[in-house]
This record gives C-alpha cells, structure tokens and sequence, in this order.
C-alpha cells in the first residue's frame, strides 16, 4: 500500500488517510480509494464496486476474472518458486508430488501443464513449516530476498513465474469511463513508469 501511495502522490494525487479509515479520497476530488486485502481486491474490481485495481498477478491467476491488465508498475516485483528442505533429495520423490501453497490454482496449473501428478495442500499461514513439519516436501510460495526460506533450512529449487504488479481495470467500466482512466493513465506513464501494456485484457 505505501508503494502504491509513494507513486500516486508522484503523480500529483495526494490522500489523507486516518488509521481507521477504509476508503479516502484525493485532496482535488479526481480519485477514489478503497483499501481492501490483497486477495479480495479481485472481488471488488468484478463486481464493479471499485472500476480500477492494484495487485500483483498472484493474486490476478488466483482469481481468475477478466480484467483489462492497463499497467505494469515497476514496483513490487518478486518471484513465484518451487521450494523444499534444504537436505531434501528429490530421487526420493513419490510418483505423486504433495504441495503446500496459498496459491493452489497456480500450483495446480503449473504441475498439470507439466504432466505432473500432484497433491495441493491449501495453507493461508506460513508454508514455510509445511516442509519442516513433515505436511509436505515442497511449497509453492512467493519468494523476495530467501531470508524467510534460509531462516527454515529451505532452498528454492525453481523459479516458477515472475509476478509483477497491475494496474487492472473493470472492463464495462473502462469502457464507460475510456477517457478519465486514460488520462489518469497518462498521468502514471509520464511519472516515471515506462511498461504501458495495451488495454485488451
């Protein structure tokens, strides 16, 4: 949330928001904010409740819903892995992989695509301990820095997906408000970010 902030006020939008307030609103009046979790911004957005998004596409995959992907930020960037036990040795693996993850329609699609069989275990906590207390060898996690996975004795073992965050947009709503969230849009390329994606979804 304060990367998003940082950048909107870069972008000549500035909020006042109070610690017990959900939703603000820019000092000239031209934006909106509603501060939602993370995982049910996708909700929100489909709904039509609120017309645009920011969220990485980790939580866009989960979802599952149409969205018009407008922007690519330069901020927020991480890595979608494939981790284990740092002493794991995969020759031992079962015909049958069993994965621990938030993320279980990635990890399904992923393993599946590959002609994988696997086992999803679905963990809204720390997955980290799935491995270290025996639920499962591997987990499906987002990975930064490693020093969560180094703190646990776990190892990535592979790179899975680059996740970056979105600008994401209603798409009846964009297609009622085409020129505003243009030119909210300009505003956000000529401060800084460079990846414009076209507006096809």
């Amino acid at each position: 949330m304060e990367q998003v902030l940082d950048h909107l006020q870069s972008c000549g939008f500035r909020f006042k928001i109070s610690k017990r307030s959900l939703t603000a609103t820019d000092d000239a009046g031209r934006l909106k904010l509603i501060l939602v979790k993370n995982s049910d911004l996708p909700v929100y957005v489909a709904h039509g409740i609120a017309g645009l998004g920011v969220c990485g596409t980790d939580v866009l995959y989960e979802a599952g819903s149409e969205f018009f992907e407008l922007h690519t930020f330069e901020f927020g960037a991480t890595r979608m892995c494939l981790a284990c036990r740092a002493d794991h040795d995969p020759s031992g693996d079962r015909a049958q992989l069993a994965v621990a993850t938030k993320f279980t329609r990635f990890a399904h699609d992923f393993f599946h695509a590959r002609g994988i069989p696997v086992q999803v275990i679905r963990l809204n906590g720390s997955v980290e301990l799935a491995p270290v207390l025996g639920l499962a060898p591997y987990i499906v996690d987002l990975v930064e820095t490693g020093s969560t996975l180094k703190a646990n004795n776990l190892k990535v073992t592979e790179d899975l997906a680059e996740i970056r965050v979105k600008l994401v947009c209603n798409p009846a709503y964009y297609k009622l408000h085409y020129r505003r969230v243009a030119e909210l849009l300009q505003q956000i390329i000529e401060n800084g970010d460079t990846e414009h994606e076209s507006n096809n979804g």
